[in-house]
């Protein structure tokens, strides 16, 4: 490899990743099923990738879409795109013609790597998007082609010499697409100066700072390797969700590698298998939707006479939806990991977090303030501990700059409170006396009754407590007398004798001995099961739906 040039504005990502493949060229970079690639192979695609997509028009400030399920052609095409100077962003492989047509069409994207099995409803939206020219098709197979309108993916690496490293600036972005939950999804902006950021605890594992050159990635990679510290991560959520991809950026800064699930749809057995085959040290998950099905194949593995072997993890991450603690206790029974609940969103990480380990529980829903972060009042004024109010969270420190080609959204989200620039996404919480705070949850997704708010995540946290109960979802419904009231739909853990099945009842009258009267569900359907998102966060609209019908 090239040296690697000097960046203006911080540190770019592609040159951080350029340096570590300099530092530790045999290392492994990326981990799926069978194959290996070391960063010396990483770099090497990734160039090669790179000097097409010169080839074929783009250049920096050019946006490449990610339409791919997990798998090392994710990071690969991230990594070449950044070498140019461009930024990727994620696509979400559930969305139909009309969802894509708007991303692409607000996204500006220029080019997109997409999964052989999503061609025909590309192929469907592509005639509308004059800007979208270079097609790169990856996983071909005889039942799903390459269309004779993209080249194939391995084809370009095979074919195209690398291009050499070039000087970058920390202000090159990367673009994080939101689930658009409340509206279109929008673009959130992260300059590659915010995401190594990022990755301070991590380099201060090994008591290095954020890296300002390459010679100090290099210094800080090899105290990993040297002390046996180097991290092999596994993101069990899709990375074309923020929690998955920002974690794997942070790994891939200080040289580690990033293990990928072959599976489109998660299973718990998978999981363990790659843990145990590669001694996978660090995890990241969403909550008890991806928790209690390892849970499920650790228990059912050791019935079988045949228990994984989970020791190597050090840390198991939960972003994005809250872990219960019953869950989180019953994994350190399997594991000494330390288990951390973080807050984080799209629009930025490190709101806070509640740590679990051994002998040391953590209370659901009490979490510590981050480092940069505070709970603010309508005013912009620090909430004062133990007053009750009820404030947004907001962090400071590396966030991103705004939201792509929306000057309005920006403003009401990245706050100016005293000249420096805060990231509000509005999720709503209280402040005990202790400092710690009490997660509400997202004002959007608030339930009014008769007066009263009520935040989901509390109910359902409540819910889950039971026994009886896998999970559920509680959403607010248009109501004569309340205004909205509180409605939840439920599922059950499996193996359960007819005796031991609660009725509706039963668990309305159990969340009451958990919460206050009016939190409480005045409805509740027992359903087979309880969907969620790819990313394992709660899907309303679907629960809306089950209880409308």
């Amino acid at each position: 490899m090239n040296a690697v040039k000097a960046d203006t504005d911080g540190m770019n990502l592609a040159t951080v990743w350029e340096a570590v493949a300099a530092t530790v060229p045999s290392a492994p970079a990326l981990i799926h099923t069978d194959l290996t690639r070391s960063w010396s192979e990483f770099e090497d695609r990734a160039a090669r990738l790179a000097a097409y997509l010169v080839g074929a028009g783009l250049g920096p400030g050019s946006n490449v879409a990610l339409y791919l399920y997990n798998g090392p052609e994710y990071l690969e095409s991230t990594f070449g795109a950044f070498k140019l100077r461009a930024a990727t962003l994620n696509v979400n492989y559930r969305y139909l013609e009309n969802e894509l047509q708007y991303l692409f069409d607000n996204s500006l994207a220029e080019a997109v790597v997409f999964a052989a099995e999503f061609a025909e409803r590309l192929d469907a939206v592509r005639a509308t998007l004059p800007r979208l020219k270079t097609f790169l098709c990856v996983g071909a197979t005889a039942e799903h082609p390459v269309p004779d309108w993209a080249i194939e993916y391995e084809l370009v690496i095979d074919q195209t010499p690398p291009m050499p490293p070039i000087a970058r600036s920390g202000d090159d972005l990367w673009l994080l697409y939101t689930g658009g939950t409340t509206g279109n999804p929008k673009g959130v902006m992260w300059p590659h100066r915010s995401l190594i950021g990022t990755a301070k605890t991590t380099f201060a594992v090994v008591d290095c700072p954020v890296p300002e050159s390459p010679e100090q990635v290099s210094v800080g990679v090899q105290r990993f390797h040297e002390r046996s510290k180097a991290v092999r991560f596994l993101p069990a959520a899709p990375l074309m969700h923020g929690t998955s991809a920002i974690a794997s950026i942070a790994v891939l800064c200080v040289g580690g590698c990033v293990v990928t699930l072959d599976s489109h749809s998660f299973n718990g057995d998978e999981l363990c298998e790659a843990v145990q085959n590669n001694a996978v040290t660090q995890l990241t998950i969403v909550g008890d939707a991806f928790a209690k099905p390892i849970l499920a194949a650790l228990e059912m593995a050791e019935a079988a006479g045949n228990p994984y072997d989970i020791s190597s993890l050090k840390v198991i991450l939960s972003s994005g939806v809250m872990w219960s603690q019953q869950t989180k206790d019953q994994i350190l029974e399997w594991c000494g990991a330390t288990l951390a609940d973080t807050l984080g969103s799209s629009e930025g990480v490190g709101f806070a977090n509640s740590v679990a380990k051994r002998n040391q529980p953590a209370q659901t829903a009490r979490f510590t303030l981050g480092e940069h972060a505070r709970v603010i009042d309508e005013d912009g004024n620090d909430v004062v501990p133990g007053s009750g109010q009820r404030g947004l969270l907001a962090v400071g420190g590396p966030i991103p700059i705004g939201y792509f080609r929306d000057p309005v959204k920006t403003a009401a989200t990245f706050k100016n409170l005293n000249g420096k620039i805060w990231s509000v996404p509005g999720d709503f919480a209280t402040v005990e006396t202790d400092g710690t705070i009490q997660l509400l949850g997202r004002g959007s997704a608030c339930i009014n009754t008769a007066g009263e708010k009520v935040y989901p995540e509390e109910v359902e946290e409540a819910l889950k407590l039971h026994p009886c109960v896998l999970d559920a979802n509680v959403v607010g419904m248009a109501d004569d007398k309340w205004g909205q009231s509180v409605n939840a739909v439920v599922s059950l853990r499996e193996g359960l004798s007819a005796e031991d099945i609660p009725s509706p009842e039963d668990l309305i009258a159990f969340t009451k001995s958990q919460l206050a009267g009016y939190k409480c569900p005045k409805r509740l359907l027992i359903l087979d099961h309880v969907q969620r998102g790819p990313n394992g966060k709660p899907d309303y609209k679907w629960a809306t739906a089950r209880l409308l019908e």
